[in-house]
Order: C-alpha cells, then sequence, then structure tokens
C-alpha cells in the first residue's frame, strides 16, 4: 500500500516538468555548482568561531562521510530497492531531464541526506549568530531533496527518510561539536562565545 503510494506520488512530481526547470534542477541537484554557497558557510563557521572554526568544519567532514555512507553504503545495498528509472513498473514513465538514470538503487537519497544533515548541523551550530539561518538551510536542502524526484534517481519515500536520517544525524553530530567547543571554551583564558 505505501509502496504503491510512494509510486504513485512520484508519478506525479515527477510529472510536473517543464523545459525550462530542466536546467534549474540539474544544476540544484550538482554537487559542484553549490561551491560557493560552501564556501560562504565556511566563512561564516571562522568570522564567528576563529580557530575554533576547525572543530566546525570537522564535524562537517564526520558528518557528511556518516550520512553519505550511511545511505549509500549500508541502505541502498540492503533494501536493494529500485530507483524509479530502473523500476519496470514504472521506468517507461519516468521523466529523466538530462537523460542520466544513476545507479541501480534508490533508498535512501544520500542527498536529502547530506543536505538535511548539513543543514541542521549548521543550524544548530550557527543559529546563535544568525538566528534566521534555518530559513535559508531548510527551504535549501527541501529543494535539493526535491530536484532529486524532478530527475527522476529517487521516491518520495527515499527523501524522506534519507531527510530524518539526516536530521537526526546533524542532531547527534552537532550536539557533540557543541560540547567539544564548549569544553575548548573552559580551558582557554579568554573570553569567548559558548556554543
Amino acid at each position: 500500500m505505501l509502496n504503491e503510494l510512494d509510486h504513485q506520488l512520484f508519478l506525479f512530481l515527477n510529472g510536473l516538468h517543464v523545459g525550462w526547470l530542466d536546467h534549474v534542477m540539474t544544476f540544484i541537484s550538482s554537487t559542484a555548482g553549490w561551491i560557493p554557497f560552501y564556501a560562504v558557510l565556511v566563512f561564516l563557521v571562522f568570522y564567528k568561531y576563529k580557530w575554533k572554526g576547525l572543530w566546525v568544519i570537522l564535524g562537517v567532514a564526520v558528518l557528511i562521510t556518516c550520512s553519505d555512507q550511511i545511505a549509500s553504503s549500508v541502505f541502498k545495498p540492503l533494501v536493494h530497492r529500485l530507483r524509479p528509472c530502473h523500476d519496470p513498473l514504472i521506468q517507461d514513465l519516468v521523466y529523466l531531464p538530462n537523460g542520466h538514470c544513476g545507479g541501480m538503487y534508490s533508498f535512501m537519497s544520500s542527498h536529502a541526506a547530506n543536505t538535511f544533515a548539513l543543514a541542521t548541523y549548521i543550524w544548530l551550530i550557527m543559529r546563535q549568530f544568525y538566528k534566521n539561518i534555518g530559513w535559508v538551510m531548510f527551504p535549501w536542502a527541501t529543494v535539493v531533496s526535491y530536484s532529486r524526484i524532478y530527475m527522476g534517481a529517487h521516491f518520495p519515500g527515499d527523501v524522506i527518510c534519507g531527510a530524518v536520517l539526516g536530521i537526526l544525524l546533524g542532531f547527534g553530530i552537532g550536539y557533540l561539536v557543541r560540547y567539544i567547543v564548549g569544553k575548548s571554551d573552559k580551558g582557554s583564558s579568554r573570553p569567548s562565545s559558548t556554543l
């Protein structure tokens, strides 16, 4: 039942395509296109945390490694759910804007896991300095995640579960980094802001 609903919702969302949006969604779905955005985040981290920003960036590296590997190397080979474009039941109905289908399995979405992990982490770490940063990070993660449905790579259920994984990891590693930075603040003779 849930699988059938997921198929129907996918076909509806994937079917909402227009020519000009293909290029936009292809860009949004890419990793390289967001490098300037990531560079701004790194700048903001070091601007506020100075050398302690290294802990924050290390946390990002651990976070993305965990979210990506859990989604791609644990769940995908474990669940073996075919991508929509490989699913014989609907593959002829799937719209692929760039004609690229991707790997064989789709559950869960690494893009959704990674972007929601980063969004949650950055919001948790930076909200004391930028109270509205969540209004940037979470819509960004949502749009990137939706692009994977538009591109024909993932079912909505893949995206939702990936997002949940990312949020959980973002909170877990975010609180760990807050603890580490808080301890380094206590060990420092200079006054500094706490997370």
